[in-house]
């Protein structure tokens, strides 16, 4: 179908991280961090993004030690290569939709501390790393 109507806070009720729409040029998501505190791993991608903020506070970390608090309706832009770590700050979930160019099979995450690709890591380990495990380089 060309066109869907979505209800996304229906969809964060469901409490996960779900692609909504992915082509050859364009790709969406919703993500969920149900628990304050929930956050994934510093971190960039190889294309530009956007992320819209529809419930809880969001606070993205980068770097330097700099940060900026989303509140919902919030939008923030982010240039592909451009290093951050998304985290829960509110009291309850954080509900969030972003969408990138290109098809998501074509992403890269690239970790901070390690600068490769964590996609082409055993699965067990790239899981722990994205969700804001202590990165431990295997072999």
């Amino acid at each position: 179908m060309p066109i869907e109507v979505m209800d996304m806070i229906k969809m964060a009720c469901e409490g996960k991280r779900k692609v909504i729409f992915n082509t050859k040029k364009f790709h969406a998501w919703v993500h969920v961090y149900a628990n304050p505190g929930d956050k994934d791993d510093m971190h960039c991608h190889n294309a530009d993004q956007t992320f819209y903020l529809i419930d809880g506070e969001c606070t993205l970390h980068f770097p330097d030690g700099g940060k900026a608090v989303m509140k919902p309706g919030m939008v923030a832009t982010i240039t592909g290569g451009s290093f951050y770590q998304l985290e829960n700050t509110g009291t309850g979930p954080m509900v969030l939709m972003g969408n990138r160019s290109g098809p998501a099979e074509a992403i890269q995450h690239i970790n901070y501390e390690l600068r490769k690709d964590i996609k082409t890591l055993p699965r067990e380990e790239m899981e722990k790393i994205r969700h804001g495990g202590n990165v431990r380089i295997s072999g």
